[in-house]
């Protein structure tokens, strides 16, 4: 499935103080994982949920497949506009293990222990998905394969590669980068970069 938007204009499309790029920059912290084995990948779907999930990488490749287009904001500065994502929709992630009412936060953890989090609103959003595939091609390990987040209304590093767990929580758990000054919800259009923004 598809869901494509009437596009808005570019200049209002991009936040404040953000140059638009055709390149897709690399920037992450930590070592870029490859797998030379995908039986040794999974995706687990554990904390307030009625059925917690250990998916295999060909389990999480057979559920139902969306696309989606969107623009993504760095919070470095740059934007990358008309990016189409194909992987599965947050939302059905959340609908197969059964999300309890008492869960309020997403935590997603990835590869080496980094963590980042974010309301569960934003989790459920008709634009947030995992993501294994950016415009027809399968993601790089650069990028995040073999799936990553994609939560385009936030700022970029809330878009988690390589991502291995997801976790709904009652409570907040900030992340790494929100432990180290970055903001806690990081809006683009608010320029929500930092803690004290």
């Amino acid at each position: 499935m598809y869901f494509g938007k009437v596009r808005k204009p570019v200049s209002s499309r991009v936040p404040p103080n953000q140059n638009v790029t055709t390149a897709f920059p690399v920037l992450h912290y930590g070592n870029v994982p490859y797998y030379s084995d995908m039986q040794e990948w999974s995706l687990k779907v554990f904390g307030e949920v009625e059925k917690e999930l250990s998916l295999s990488y060909d389990e999480v490749m057979n559920l139902p497949q969306t696309e989606y287009k969107n623009d993504i904001h760095c919070v470095t500065g740059w934007s990358k506009l008309d990016n189409v994502w194909k992987g599965i929709s947050a939302a059905e992630l959340a609908k197969i293990a059964g999300v309890k009412e008492a869960a309020k936060f997403v935590i997603l953890h990835a590869e080496e222990g980094w963590t980042t989090n974010l309301p569960i609103d934003d989790f459920l959003k008709e634009t947030s998905m995992l993501a294994h595939t950016h415009n027809g091609e399968t993601l790089t390990p650069e990028h995040g394969f073999p799936l990553r987040a994609v939560i385009p209304h936030l700022y970029f590093w809330k878009s988690a590669k390589w991502v291995r767990g997801i976790e709904f929580s009652e409570s907040d758990k900030t992340g790494f980068w929100e432990k180290n000054g970055y903001h806690n919800y990081g809006d683009p259009f608010k320029e929500q970069r930092f803690s004290w923004d």
